[in-house]
């Protein structure tokens, strides 16, 4: 502990020694940085924070983006604020565009982005920071400037944002018009291509799609058919049946009431045999009995009996004529369904290619009925996407703070500068003596010296304080304290010069 306090007071003691370097270097590097900070310019700056975002009143189909495209969205954002129409048109709005011609504004206009710095902070707000240091400007006017170049983007932004969201809509609308009609006329002459392909071949086949999907078709409609051909010949049967048990004509007798209950009587038999009853059912034969005995008691009833149409009897022959109808009307459709698949599987022999041409022409048909679909949709999207921004603006923007004016200096930090040019001067100083006690090696102790020779020290010889030297030594020392108060001084002095400015210009 005691050798390591001797080397400190070596140390202490050398540098004392060349304390005259150190207040002269001390000088020399406050000066120096002093001058420097004086020359550093000014910034004033204006901050403003905004909101920004898309709308989103349509679907994703038109307009609203995934995660991924909302960045791509906030980047857009940051880089048309600072774009070079914004940009220019800032310039013109503000007092920086008097009295300059097109190339001044698109030079200064240039030079104002580096003034400008847009900063994303959280989802769709972002914080504008403007800054001026125009030196031929005074503190007051540099604040206004900021100020005005701050408003002035984020007008400049809106009016952009607007006119180019129009702008892009009516040339989305232009381009989709194009392609639809390309894709119109392709799709024209791909239609053409298949009626010329039906025409050539004559398939034949209704319905749609190709020839395998239609011949499907037709045969499940020819099972279909086949089914329903059965029931009706099985209806017809039936009808045939009843109608041959059934009497044409019915006699009449004169009083006219054996009559009718012999015709009722009838009638009741052909509707029981009409629901399948066979002769050994209880109830027809009850009705057989009731029939013979009304003829019977017809028979005997006179001269005055006649003959008449059957109701029954005709209207049994209505329903056979239907039924008879229906079936021919099926077996004839069965015939041409027969007919059109045997013609087609023919000409499937001669020719083995034509389900395949005729397969590659629908897969072209439908391959530009899809895109051309596609481009109608789109274009009706675009179209919806520009009336709703024409309604309420490309963008939802709102100003969350305003931008703001001060007439004190954002940066440089000329305080703070001016105490650490202090700092580092009198470090500089102390550093120097150090280094040149360092360089020029001297023995402040007769044990140092000993340890550098290695040969024995008798003794030392102190130095002798005589008046003059002591009124000296006094003298000397009031000239450094005064050096090194006139250094801390003039930083003081400094520091409040610069608070009064500051003062003065608030």
């Amino acid at each position: 502990m005691t050798n390591i306090l001797e080397e400190v007071q070596i140390i202490l003691h050398g540098i004392w020694q060349r304390r005259w370097l150190a207040l002269a270097v001390a000088w020399g590097v406050c000066l120096l940085g002093w001058l420097a900070v004086s020359l550093v310019p000014n910034v004033y700056q204006s901050r403003a924070r905004v909101f920004v975002q898309s709308q989103s009143v349509l679907p994703s189909a038109a307009g609203v983006t995934s995660p991924l495209d909302q960045q791509k969205a906030i980047d857009q954002v940051r880089q048309t604020m600072t774009s070079a129409a914004v940009l220019e048109r800032v310039v013109r709005i503000t007092d920086l565009g008097k009295g300059a011609s097109d190339r001044d504004i698109a030079a200064r206009a240039a030079m104002l982005r580096g003034n400008l710095h847009v900063v994303s902070q959280q989802d769709n707000l972002f914080e504008i920071t403007a800054t001026s240091a125009d030196k031929s400007l005074s503190a007051r006017e540099n604040g206004q400037i900021a100020a005005q170049v701050a408003a002035g983007l984020i007008r400049a932004f809106q009016e952009t944002s607007l006119a180019g969201g129009q702008e892009e809509t009516s040339q989305s609308l232009k381009f989709l018009d194009q392609q639809i009609a390309e894709q119109a006329r392709a799709l024209e002459a791909a239609d053409q291509r298949r009626v010329d392909f039906e025409q050539r071949n004559g398939t034949g086949l209704p319905g749609g799609g190709s020839i395998q999907d239609r011949m499907a078709a037709m045969r499940t409609e020819l099972a279909q058919i086949d089914s329903q051909l059965v029931s009706a010949q099985s209806a017809l049967a039936g009808i045939n049946g009843q109608l041959a048990a059934t009497a044409p004509d019915i006699v009449m007798a004169g009083g006219g009431g054996g009559n009718a209950a012999l015709a009722q009587a009838e009638a009741q038999l052909a509707t029981a045999r009409g629901n399948g009853w066979t002769d050994s059912h209880p109830d027809v034969q009850a009705l057989k009995r009731q029939i013979e005995t009304l003829r019977r008691l017809g028979n005997g009833g006179g001269a005055g009996g006649s003959r008449s149409p059957n109701p029954a009897y005709l209207s049994l022959r209505s329903i056979q004529a239907e039924r008879a109808a229906t079936a021919s009307a099926l077996q004839a459709r069965k015939a041409q369904i027969q007919g059109d698949l045997a013609a087609v599987a023919q000409r499937q022999v001669q020719n083995p290619g034509l389900i395949a041409e005729q397969d590659r022409l629908n897969r072209d048909y439908d391959a530009v009925k899809q895109q051309y679909d596609k481009l109608v949709n789109d274009r009706g999207s675009v179209r919806l996407r520009g009336d709703a921004q024409s309604e309420g603006g490309a963008v939802q923007f709102r100003v969350i703070d305003p931008p703001t004016q001060s007439s004190n200096p954002a940066s440089p930090n000329r305080p703070l500068l001016l105490f650490a040019v202090l700092v580092a001067g009198v470090g500089a100083g102390v550093g120097a003596a150090f280094a040149l006690s360092q360089l020029r090696t001297t023995y402040a102790t007769t044990d140092r010296l000993e340890r550098a020779t290695g040969l024995p020290v008798l003794g030392g010889v102190s130095e002798v304080a005589t008046p003059a030297r002591v009124a000296l030594g006094r003298r000397h020392a009031r000239w450094f304290y005064a050096g090194c108060g006139g250094l801390a001084g003039l930083c003081f002095l400094l520091l409040a010069v610069e608070f009064i400015q500051r003062g003065m210009s608030a």
